[in-house]
């Protein structure tokens, strides 16, 4: 099967996304500083979106890249992960309009830990679709410890949101840094 198609329709999705979330910042009623500076939560909560979205788009880029075709199950898995991301402007809206209160921050995790749960299966799907143990795929993902990370910290990020929902938002923001440099493990495989 192409990727070629694959590739399309998640970038299509992806710049939706990025889309919607960007057409929820609203333009502000006055010219002072003050009323900019009340509107900060809602481009921070924004901004950390932005940034993961961008992350799961390069690292889509480079998985594919490094894959030669894709099957039925890795566009059922690729759609898994589409889904939870297309939440993203709804979490990310709610949760700075309501200035990171506890639910809100609690559910933005829960979508983010879901984004990287589903990422799992599309990684698998890719590995057996593109040889198995075997495949560079495979090499590049190896013991995949940013990974085990980000479900930690995002699972610690939930729970601490209803005590201490700016120590989630510090949870969620260390994340996105660590993920923020491209993935090399896939460039540097493919390089040899």
């Amino acid at each position: 099967m192409d990727k070629g198609r694959l590739e399309a329709f998640s970038d299509g999705v992806l710049a939706i996304i990025i889309t919607i979330m960007v057409l929820e910042l609203k333009v502000p009623h006055g010219a002072g500083w003050d009323v900019l500076a009340a509107q900060w939560p809602v481009f921070l909560s924004y901004v950390l979106s932005f940034v993961y979205v961008g992350i799961y788009w390069n690292n889509h880029h480079h998985f594919l890249h490094a894959a030669k075709r894709v099957d039925g199950s890795v566009l059922w898995a690729n759609l898994h992960l589409l889904f939870w991301l297309s939440l993203m402007p709804v979490t990310t809206g709610w949760m700075g309009e309501n200035q990171f209160a506890r639910l809100p921050v609690a559910v933005y995790g829960f979508v983010l830990l879901m984004c990287a749960i589903a990422w799992l299966p599309l990684q698998y799907s890719l590995i057996c679709a593109n040889g198995g143990k075997t495949s560079l795929l495979a090499q590049a993902v190896g013991g995949d410890w940013k990974g085990k990370v980000a479900v930690a910290m995002y699972l610690g990020g939930i729970l601490l949101a209803f005590v201490a929902p700016w120590v989630s938002c510090l949870f969620y923001a260390t994340v996105a840094a660590i993920w923020f440099i491209p993935d090399r493990r896939i460039e540097s495989r493919i390089k040899q």
